[in-house]
């Protein structure tokens, strides 16, 4: 812009001196996120089950100039979000923006006997889905003082279709977008927007057990990218999504997959 002359432009693309909350931080997506949006200026709230893993994001951030502050966050555990979030507030600041990342991957055949099946279904549906409206509920009065509050869930493109043998963790992603819906059409109403991104293959934790060859494969047999994504392309998809300027997206699923899920194979 040229010396002098006003923006034309109305909406900020600017996080910086906002705070925002991010489960699962310690490691792969959640990592990558907390890193983005400090490098962008926002308040970081780091929050996994791992103190020692979190102190490290922690230091990483504030050893480029950044603003963090870490707490371990068991997210299945309601007293545990209350208090973290109470934290949170007195530490940072108000609470702007809310991502629910935490995740685990869990595999489960519907052949298991009942003893086998059961927990894994329920610690899917307790890590990934039942926590998610648990902390937009406790950040909720903050998320809405002014308007201008932001939801980001992170489910999976195993939410958008299924894969064998990963029941549990297909029904609790299925369920996360049928959430994100729901708080949408809700806490819109009350200046919230909430937005869901659904990563496709991502080198992560979660698939660096996958042997190099098979993920080579299924990369070309099944993206039109032909390869895995990276934890920080996910971020810069949640980043967008709570920018003040994002104020009009609300109810949205974004698969983020380098194309896999429109493709017909």
């Amino acid at each position: 812009m040229l010396a002098g002359m006003a923006r034309l432009s109305q909406l900020s693309r600017s996080v910086a001196g906002r705070v925002v909350l991010i489960t699962g931080a310690a490691s792969g997506m959640g990592r990558a996120t907390a890193h983005l949006f400090a490098d962008e200026g926002a308040r970081v709230a780091v929050t996994d089950l791992d103190q020692t893993k979190v102190d490290s994001v922690v230091a990483e951030i504030k050893g480029v100039g950044g603003e963090a502050a870490g707490w371990t966050l068991d997210v299945v555990d309601p007293g545990r979000i209350h208090e973290v979030v109470g934290l949170v507030q007195s530490t940072l600041g108000d609470i702007d923006i809310l991502v629910n990342n935490a995740g685990i991957a869990i595999g489960a055949s519907y052949e298991q006997p009942d003893n086998e099946y059961e927990p894994q279904w329920q610690r899917a549906m307790d890590v990934m889905l039942t926590s998610h409206q648990r902390l937009a509920r406790a950040c909720l009065a903050q998320l809405r003082r002014n308007g201008e509050g932001r939801i980001v869930n992170i489910a999976s493109t195993e939410g958008l279709g299924a894969s064998r043998g990963t029941g549990p963790y297909v029904a609790a992603k299925h369920g996360v977008i049928g959430l994100t819906r729901s708080m949408a059409v809700e806490l819109g109403a009350l200046g919230v927007t909430t937005n869901c991104i659904c990563p496709g293959p991502i080198l992560t934790g979660l698939t660096e057990g996958i042997p190099e060859a098979a993920r080579e494969k299924f990369a070309r047999r099944r993206v039109p990218l032909r390869r895995y994504g990276s934890p920080e392309e996910v971020a810069q998809i949640t980043l967008s999504l709570a920018l003040p300027a994002s104020s009009y997206l609300n109810g949205v699923v974004i698969p983020v997959d380098g194309g896999m899920t429109i493709q017909n194979t």
